[in-house]
């Protein structure tokens, strides 16, 4: 199961994380990222013990949104050593977020 993400929580789980994180920014009201839902919750537990995925609801945490410039949502940022490394806006296919990871693990 994907981790909830909070502006609280979003300093320890993402960035100083030694293993690659893929952090889906989202809002309950989206219809894009509810079609994103499955998909993130798939590869939670395709890279079990391999990435950390989280999500972060946009309306109730508005920091790190803000921070990196989330306008769209979806929006899917993937953190390796604190940095963001890759960028997805939108809903793309499984396989295109699986690519990403995979490089980097």
């Amino acid at each position: 199961m994907a981790l909830e993400i909070t502006d609280a929580t979003f300093d320890e789980v993402v960035l100083k994380s030694d293993k690659p994180v893929l952090v889906d920014f989202w809002a309950a009201w989206c219809g894009p990222c509810r079609m994103l839902t499955p998909i993130v919750e798939e590869l939670s537990g395709d890279f079990d013990g391999k990435a950390v995925i989280g999500k972060v609801d946009v309306d109730a945490n508005q920091e790190f949104a803000a921070k990196y410039g989330v306008r769209n949502i979806p929006t899917i940022l993937i953190f390796k050593n604190g940095e963001v490394v890759d960028k997805q806006v939108g809903v793309a296919p499984k396989a295109t977020y699986t690519e990403k990871l995979e490089d980097l693990v």
